[in-house]
């Protein structure tokens, strides 16, 4: 029984021995520059620019965009590897690196070929930086919500409206911008109406606010931007007019997987840093990893880590073969991964006992990191709901009242 899917097929990963080569590069990566770095970022919450731009001349800047627009030419499953394999060590250096897949998505997807040849190519190369502005003060889950406003002007667009929580912000050349343009035709369809803008850096009207410190994630902030009629020609629209929510709710079902792979490499940075500390530290005269209990965390961890990793990958697979079920497959990994990952972090902390609430035990900051996890690209318990609506929609083709 494999309902609601159709076939056992349906659950098939496709791994290459090229996946596993560019595992175990990102693997060195990470050890060999971003290891190094972690306690710097860490104390002072910001991520050096010579280590972003060393990710670039390693081309992992360029992942997910096609080669004929400078980049390396990959599926999503290299994504998720390069995601998993950075976040066991430092899952705020993932973000800063490839927060622009969520500019990539939809212009490669809806934008034009103008669009992509212009905008595509230096973001691949690292020279140039992009983030996705949706969220705001009373609209982050609920993106039908949102006030933010487009009204056409002569051969373009005039934007006004705050924007809130947006990731990459101060580094981002590019902005991709939702804002409504028509009002909806009635409450149960809030969601016509809204249309994706790219804005530049440097626009008039385009500014930053303040910066918003959160608990985890230390070296990429979130941000305040304002748009204070700002001027967008109608060739930096992306997509049709009023089609911005479906590709909004595409580009994040995108973006949970990657969130999924941060989660799960932050349970195996758990796992791996909870088994060397329990052989290594001894208590009542042997090393602790002789006590049942600390066998019964690292058994859990480690079951939830491969479960979290199939799911992972699954969805990954599926989004890579372009399957609909793929977006309730992202949602199902997001949610567990990053509930398996806080749990990990929970356990890792037990294990550690003193040193796993030290600051500089390394362990207490991948509870703080999960906090964010299970937040953005959707909070887990709207995750919930996409799922059990996703479901009915694609098995039954009806909508839950």
């Amino acid at each position: 029984m494999v309902f609601p899917f159709g076939s056992l097929l349906d659950f098939r990963i496709n791994l290459t021995d090229e996946h596993e080569m560019f595992r175990r590069s990102v693997r060195e990566f990470a050890e060999r520059v971003l290891e190094p770095r972690v306690r710097e970022i860490e104390r002072s919450n910001r991520i050096p620019e010579e280590l972003l731009r060393k990710a670039g001349e390693n081309g992992f800047t360029g992942l997910g965009i096609p080669q004929e627009y400078g980049g390396q030419g990959t599926d999503i499953t290299f994504n998720a590897i390069y995601v998993e394999e950075v976040s066991r060590i430092c899952p705020a250096f993932s973000v800063a690196t490839l927060v622009h897949e969520l500019f990539v998505y939809p212009v490669l997807r809806y934008g034009t070929e103008e669009q992509r040849r212009r905008y595509l190519p230096p973001l691949a190369r690292g020279e140039k930086h992009a983030s996705h502005a949706t969220t705001e003060p009373q609209a982050g889950s609920d993106v039908a919500g949102i006030e933010t406003r487009g009204v056409r002007e002569g051969d373009g667009w005039v934007l006004n409206g705050r924007k809130y929580f947006i990731s990459g912000a101060d580094k981002a050349d590019y902005f991709i911008v939702l804002a409504r343009t028509s009002e909806p035709p009635s409450r149960k369809e809030r969601w016509k109406g809204l249309t994706f803008f790219i804005v530049e850096k440097g626009t008039p009207g385009l500014r930053l606010g303040e910066r918003i410190e959160v608990m985890g994630i230390r070296g990429s902030h979130p941000y305040e931007v304002f748009l204070d009629n700002v001027y967008v020609p109608d060739d930096n629209r992306v997509g049709e007019e009023g089609l911005g929510f479906k590709i909004a709710m595409e580009t994040y079902d995108y973006g949970r997987i990657g969130v999924a792979a941060q989660a799960v490499g932050i349970s195996q940075a758990c796992l791996e840093r909870s088994l060397q500390y329990s052989i290594q530290r001894k208590a009542f005269e042997r090393p602790i990893i002789g006590f049942q209990a600390v066998q019964f965390h690292i058994s859990d961890i480690l079951t939830k880590l491969e479960a979290a990793r199939l799911m992972l990958y699954w969805a990954a697979a599926l989004a890579t073969s372009n399957r609909a079920e793929a977006s309730f497959a992202a949602s199902m990994a997001k949610l567990f991964a990053t509930e398996a990952a806080e749990n990990a972090a929970l356990k890792a902390i037990t294990i550690h006992g003193g040193m796993g609430v030290a600051v500089e035990g390394w362990v207490e900051r991948f509870l703080r990191d999960t906090q964010i996890l299970k937040t953005y690209e959707g909070a887990n318990d709207v995750q919930r709901l996409v799922i059990m609506r996703q479901m009915m929609r694609q098995v039954f083709g009806m909508e839950i009242p």
